[in-house]
């Protein structure tokens, strides 16, 4: 659950979707300056103006931001907005008897993991609200399950950076439990019941008996998603791999039997071949069958990919189901409920052929909660249906599909899909009708022309509208190109993120500045991690400018010098006296 940065389907879209975002501190550079120029003039502009470097994290959808309003962990991140100031003043040790909560650190966090069939491990921020408030709960459920075969235990992520950067913690808490070393998020609530409860079936059997077939009918009336094994004995090999498998599952149900009637109600053969297992949901495909070798990592690969409906409808509740998948690939078909009743049949029988391979998702446009900022998200507008394929949360590009909604279309679009043939398409805000502003504006469609012009040094600002940390920045920005725009080999410019893309321009956060040097536009550009004031910004583009420029701190000029174009090779000046004076009183 704590996993911040799936599915921002919010889908950032979803709840914009980061109406919970995370804040850091940009490393600061210095950037040494050979010239001994008089920079004066730029530092009384950073006294007017004093931007802080920080980054907002937006990023996809991720899977807290499809939690309900309701949900008392998730109903606000004040923990990670605090300052750092704030952490220390405010933070006090909770008195919580933790004496069977085993600590991890780097130096012992393997051998737990691999001595131990069974771990579940907190990583926390102890001056996280939430990690607080789940500190009693957490070290009761220990207390409660000493004795057991599990180990329950923390690590403190502001302590060991390494370990929370090697399983990807973006927030606090965020909890795994550990099967035979491999894990899963705890997606269970942050209580002593509800985690002991949760952990006693994990560890516990996992699969449960079959005898009678009025145990089987009443089973196949009350549950959505079921898998039989149609073993030859109860114990044994058999059902020890068919228990291991069960482990990895939440979400599915898993029994066995030996009884012939049994295995005919679940549409096995009595005379099949035993170990036979076969999985059952109550969607539109209802029956699938294993035949694979009999033993967990196949039975739980084969449950995982077919444990899904053939097109799945996208709501908050199953996102995490969706984008945590092993299966990466999707396809997106966008449409209203009136239109889905002639085309998702056809999306959903395309969907037969790519079982194991792509992810059918169907997304519901004139749905209040999700329609609109999911289809903002993929940059989908208007009513007519559309499909797009989406690499999903790692690589993220996204292809248009570009023809009718017929069967053989959308199974070739799949096929190309698969074999890396189609186009990404890219989202962009209309090209700007006028473009002459200080700072360029650079939109998707443009950014070719203005940001991978060889002939120019760019410094591009990466920015969403809602970040804080881009607001305070926008001053000190513009100053910067008010005192450059006399300089042609240099362009100022910004890109609002939320609504443009383009292969060249990542972003890790917000604002994201880039630079692209004049005459080596093929590279990766440069991340500006200079001071955010205009003397750094300066220095910056000194040191990494293709072209030699530099800024000469105008001066009032004489009634006889006032009509004179000051000579410089390197220094375009002001185009007129006005301009040449307006210059000095900004400055």
């Amino acid at each position: 659950m704590a996993n911040r940065i799936f599915i921002l389907l919010a889908f950032t879209a979803l709840f914009l979707f980061s109406n919970s975002v995370l804040c850091k501190d940009s490393t600061t550079k210095d950037i040494s300056d050979d010239d001994d120029e008089d920079l004066s003039f730029l530092e009384e502009s950073d006294e007017k103006t004093d931007a802080t470097a920080h980054h907002d994290h937006g990023s996809f959808p991720d899977q807290e931001d499809f939690e309900g309003e309701g949900d008392d962990d998730f109903e606000n991140f004040s923990d990670f907005d605090e300052s750092e100031h704030d952490q220390e003043n405010s933070y006090k040790e909770p008195e919580v008897d933790e004496k069977d909560v085993v600590v991890l650190k780097e130096r012992n966090f393997t051998t737990v993991i691999e001595n131990n069939k069974f771990v579940m491990v907190e990583f926390y921020a102890p001056w996280c609200g939430h990690c607080q408030a789940l500190a009693p709960e957490y070290a009761a459920a220990a207390t409660e399950l000493k004795g057991e075969d599990v180990v329950l235990a923390k690590v403190d992520a502001t302590e060991e950076n390494e370990l929370s950067q090697e399983y990807d913690v973006q927030g606090f808490p965020t909890i795994f439990f550990f099967v035979d070393g491999v894990r899963k998020p705890y997606p269970g609530q942050r209580t002593k019941e509800a985690i002991v409860t949760w952990i006693k079936k994990k560890i516990g059997p996992g699969i449960n008996n079959i005898t009678t077939t009025e145990d089987a009918e009443r089973i196949l009336a009350s549950e959505g998603k079921v898998v039989l094994g149609y073993l030859n004995s109860l114990v044994g090999s058999e059902s020890d791999e068919l228990a291991a498998a069960s482990r990895l599952e939440d979400d599915v149900s898993f029994y066995q039997t030996v009884n012939a009637d049994v295995a005919k109600l679940f549409h096995i053969d009595a005379e099949a071949k035993r170990p036979a297992l076969v999985l059952l949901k109550k969607e539109a495909e209802k029956l699938s069958h294993f035949d694979g070798k009999f033993e967990k990592s196949a039975i739980a690969e084969f449950v995982f990919a077919n444990k899904l409906p053939l097109v799945t409808l996208f709501t908050r509740e199953n996102a995490p189901a969706i984008f945590e998948s092993t299966i990466k690939k999707q396809l997106l078909l966008f449409a209203s409920s009136k239109d889905s009743e002639k085309v998702l049949p056809i999306f959903q029988e395309a969907s037969k052929s790519f079982k194991g391979k792509l992810i059918f998702v169907y997304v519901e446009t004139d749905n209040e909660d999700v329609g609109k900022p999911v289809s903002d998200y993929f940059g989908v507008s208007g009513d007519a249906p559309t499909v797009l394929a989406y690499t999903g949360n790692d690589d993220a590009k996204k292809f248009v599909f570009d023809k009718e909604v017929t069967l053989e279309n959308i199974k070739a679009f799949g096929e190309d899909f698969l074999e890396d043939k189609l186009k990404p398409f890219y989202k962009s805000d209309p090209i700007p009708e006028t473009n002459d502003g200080d700072v360029k504006i650079v939109v998707g469609n443009n950014f070719d022309e203005i940001v991978l012009d060889e002939s120019k040094d760019v410094l591009l600002e990466i920015y969403a509208p809602w970040c804080g940390h881009c607001q305070s920045l926008e001053p000190t920005y513009n100053k910067l190109a008010k005192h450059l725009r006399s300089i042609d080999s240099i362009v100022i410019a910004k890109m609002d993120g939320t609504t443009n893309e383009h292969p060249r321009a990542k972003a890790d956060g917000f604002p994201t500045l880039l630079f692209f040097p004049a005459g080596n536009k093929s590279f990766d550009p440069i991340t500006v991690d200079a001071d955010r004031t205009v003397v750094a910004f300066y220095k910056f583009l000194k040191k990494n400018a293709s072209i030699p420029f530099k800024l000469q701190k105008p001066t009032t000029p004489t009634k006889s010098e006032s009509t004179e174009i000051p000579e410089s090779s390197t220094t375009a000046a002001p185009k007129s006296e006005a301009a040449a004076g307006e210059l000095k009183d900004e400055l």
